[in-house]
């Protein structure tokens, strides 16, 4: 596998679990229910951060 389509993937999955992260942490993703990640505030910063890193691997991996 090249090194453009590994990023591509890492890329992906980082935004989308970051995009998971913040609708936990503002509460407008509430599943599982039990999560600890609910409505907590913190979860939501660290998902922006990862989504913006999934954003610049994409775009990193798009110029190569």
């Amino acid at each position: 596998m090249s090194r453009k389509r590994v990023l591509q993937i890492v890329g992906v999955f980082a935004l989308l679990v970051g995009l998971v992260w913040i609708g936990q942490g503002t509460g407008y993703f509430p599943y599982p229910r039990e999560s600890f990640m609910i409505d907590e505030m913190p979860w939501a910063y660290r998902g922006a951060a990862l989504a913006f890193i999934g954003v610049v691997i994409l775009w990193i991996s798009r110029r190569m």
